[in-house]
């Protein structure tokens, strides 16, 4: 196991990572927005499944394959830049119709969603893998304990989707989700706006970076 300090340092690392606004925040809110804090909760821990693929990819060394071969990452990236523009779009046309009560006969595909997009949005970010490289390189030892692994891979799956769980509990029981409810058409936009400015930037990002490459 790591040192209690180590741990500590770990976890406010991982922990900063979390809050940190973006995309993830997005989602988490938008699913709260249409299903309350059951599925920005669902979305939140889903997400900390994504987030735990790729700690455990980093602890067993999979991560390094994106610095030799950046071609891995380029492909990961244009992949989530699609999904993030599908997203775009959903939302925009669910800006479009009146937002069915939580307690609807629609609340299991919301579910369903929640727990797809919350998933997605971290599965497919391998941003997220060569953070958690920068992050562990300072941790990891070649003879580390196969315990010292699993506990940092679930020191960054717990903290990832207990914020994202406090997020959506928080908000769901807000005075402010009533208001974001019946407003839900400018939030829906926003989102939506959100996503594509987010996605033409990993596109724009994703090729520069492979001119650089050829380059």
């Amino acid at each position: 196991m790591l040192p209690f300090y180590d741990w500590l340092l770990l976890a406010s690392i991982c922990a900063l990572g979390a809050m940190a606004p973006g995309i993830s925040l997005a989602v988490v809110t938008r699913h709260t927005l249409h299903g309350g804090h059951r599925a920005g909760a669902i979305a939140g821990v889903t997400h900390a499944l994504g987030i735990g693929i790729w700690a455990a990819a980093t602890v067993t060394g999979m991560a390094i394959l994106f610095r030799r071969y950046p071609v891995l990452e380029q492909l990961f990236s244009l992949a989530g830049a699609l999904f993030l523009l599908w997203m775009a779009w959903k939302s925009w046309q669910a800006g479009r119709v009146p937002l069915p009560p939580a307690d609807s006969g629609e609340r299991s595909n919301v579910l369903h969603g929640a727990a797809r997009d919350g998933f997605l949005v971290a599965f497919l970010n391998p941003k997220v893998a060569l953070f958690f490289l920068a992050v562990f390189s300072q941790f990891l030892e070649a003879d580390m304990a196969h315990a010292a692994r699993v506990q940092i891979v679930l020191t960054a799956m717990f903290i990832d989707g207990g914020w994202y769980i406090l997020v959506a509990i928080m908000l769901g029981r807000s005075r402010l989700l009533p208001w974001l409810r019946e407003h839900h058409h400018w939030v829906e936009r926003a989102t939506a706006v959100l996503l594509v400015i987010i996605s033409a930037s990993v596109v724009i990002n994703t090729l520069t970076q492979n001119r650089l490459t050829l380059g």
